[in-house]
Order: C-alpha cells, then sequence, then structure tokens
C-alpha cells in the first residue's frame, strides 16, 4: 500500500503540476517547503546538521534561514523536475548558464570521452536537458534502484525523455557499459557526493570524513577519459553552474591510491561549489562517518 502511494503521489506530480501555471506551480513549491521545513521533521534537521559542518560559525538562527532557502530550492528542484518534460526545449539553453563550458566541449572534442561528476545540487536533470540541448550530445548516467519498481521505471522514462541514457545502479554491474562509452569517446554524468555502495573511498569532506564513490576516478583512470567536477546553483530565475578544472590522474601510486587522490580532489572541487551556495546543496541524508557510526551503534540498522 505505502508503495502504491509513493508511485501515485509521484505520478500526480508529473501528471498534475506540468499542467498548472508557472506561478502557481512555484508558489505552491514554496508553500510546502516551508510547511515541511516549520514542521522540524528529520529531513530538515538532518539538512541543518549537515549545514552546519558547511557554515561552521553559524548560529542557530543562521542554520534555519539557511535550512528554509534549503527546502525551498529542493522543492524548486521537484517543481522544475514535474514540469520540464512539458518545457519548450529552447528554455534548457536559456535559463541554464554554465561557466567554463568550454572545458566540456574542449574535451568532446578530443575524442577522449568525459566523466562529469556532480554532488547533489541545483538541479541537475536541468543541467543534463542543458547537455543535450545547448552541447548537442547525449550522455548516460546511473540512477538508484527505487521501490516500488514502478517508481524507478517512472523515473528513467522521464530522463529518458530528456535525452539521457540511464543505467540501474546495482553494484557496480554499470560500470562495465561506463567503460565502453567513455572509450568511444562519450559523455557520462555521475552524482558522486554520497556513496551508496557503502565501499566508496574515504575522503576529508568541509574538515570530517565521509566516503564518495570511487566510480569516477576509476572509470578516468581505467579509460583515460577527462575527469570534470561541476557544482550548480539556483540564481534567480536561472540556474547557473561551473566546470571545475580537470582532475589530473596522479603520476605516482597503484589503482587505489591514484583513485584516492583524485576522488578527494573531486571533493575538494564539490566543497568550494557548496561553500558559496550552500542552500542550494540538497542533503537531506546522513553523510559524516560520524553521524552514520552513531546511528549504527543506537540502532544496529545503518552501517557506513
Amino acid at each position: 500500500m505505502k508503495d502504491r502511494l509513493t508511485d501515485g503521489l509521484y505520478g500526480l506530480g508529473w501528471g498534475a503540476v506540468k499542467k498548472l501555471p508557472e506561478p502557481v506551480a512555484n508558489a505552491l513549491g514554496r508553500r510546502i517547503a516551508d510547511t515541511v521545513w516549520r514542521r522540524r521533521g528529520k529531513g530538515v534537521l538532518r539538512l541543518e546538521s549537515n549545514l552546519a559542518r558547511v557554515v561552521p560559525d553559524a548560529d542557530e538562527a543562521r542554520l534555519r534561514e539557511l535550512s528554509r532557502a534549503g527546502m525551498r530550492s529542493y522543492l524548486r528542484y521537484w517543481m522544475e523536475s514535474f514540469r520540464m518534460p512539458a518545457w519548450d526545449r529552447e528554455r534548457f539553453r536559456t535559463d541554464v548558464l554554465i561557466q567554463d563550458a568550454h572545458i566540456l566541449e574542449d574535451g568532446l572534442a578530443s575524442g577522449r570521452g568525459v566523466v562529469i561528476a556532480l554532488p547533489h545540487m541545483g538541479n541537475y536533470d536541468l543541467a543534463g536537458a542543458w547537455v543535450t540541448t545547448k552541447i548537442g550530445v547525449p550522455f548516460t548516467t546511473v540512477a538508484e534502484r527505487l521501490k516500488p519498481e514502478t517508481l524507478y521505471d517512472r523515473f528513467v522514462a522521464y530522463r529518458e525523455g530528456l535525452g539521457m541514457e540511464v543505467l540501474p545502479h546495482t553494484g557496480g554491474a554499470a560500470f562495465g557499459t561506463l567503460a565502453r562509452r567513455l572509450r568511444a569517446g562519450g559523455l557520462i554524468c555521475l552524482v558522486a557526493d554520497r556513496d551508496l555502495s557503502a565501499s566508496g573511498i574515504e575522503v576529508t569532506f568541509f574538515g570530517e570524513a565521509t566516503r564518495m564513490p570511487a566510480g569516477p576516478a576509476l572509470l578516468a583512470q581505467q579509460t583515460g577519459a577527462l575527469l570534470l567536477p561541476v557544482t550548480l546553483w539556483y540564481d534567480g530565475p536561472v540556474m547557473r553552474g561551473r566546470i571545475h578544472p580537470p582532475v589530473d590522474v596522479p603520476e605516482l601510486g597503484d589503482r587505489t591510491e591514484k583513485a584516492a587522490v583524485m576522488t578527494q580532489d573531486l571533493a575538494d572541487a564539490f566543497a568550494s561549489g557548496i561553500a558559496e551556495h550552500p542552500a542550494d546543496w540538497h542533503m537531506l541524508q546522513r553523510l559524516w562517518l560520524a553521524d552514520l557510526e552513531a546511528r549504527s551503534n543506537s540502532s544496529g540498522t545503518e552501517k557506513p
């Protein structure tokens, strides 16, 4: 029953929200965000706890202000996602402004393949639509297997409609396909600030230990592809982004050691973008190892 209800609510979003006038949809998103924020549920409290690491000098009032802005940003992401299938594709060109896009274009022109790695910032689906529309190339991504299966199918159909190839995140089974795409000179995009496998690479992130996926670094090593960190944020009616300088493969070390250095470089690039635009980082889950270990010790149900 819970799965059917969840799937039905998302179906209602894609079916009904996209038909609303844009000002009405925007106002609805803000109202939902403010309602959730005022209830001070687990997601909001976790967001504030995460933001306390990002902005360590923030007092309680500042953290509450940031978390409210963060929930509004997060609901904007969902409202845009529900409405994007009905947008004129020209909006993907005009409503997304990416700094240093030439780094991506030059990488693709070289034929060596490109890995884009992003944190949970802004609207990465909108950024993907910008890539397929403005840059004019398709790309491959990986999606977490959601429950119920019908909900996962909805997300796959939505993203495929925007020009993406979507592979399921199933314990590394997608790695070989991603590598083949890169060797053919293709583009892959991966959200890479939270390890879903519990076997990622430990990095220092805002002064504390967490784990991030090894996939982006390993793929770049194995295929010779360019590895580009990207951060996104909202700026009034548009979404902006920055393509950071490429992450180089170290000359020294074995495969694991090189991946560790590269993943730390990714974490540092993500941190620089998140610190500048903390309200647009949508991390409502436990991330740092200290938090994951605390939950594991108290409940025995979650391990880092």
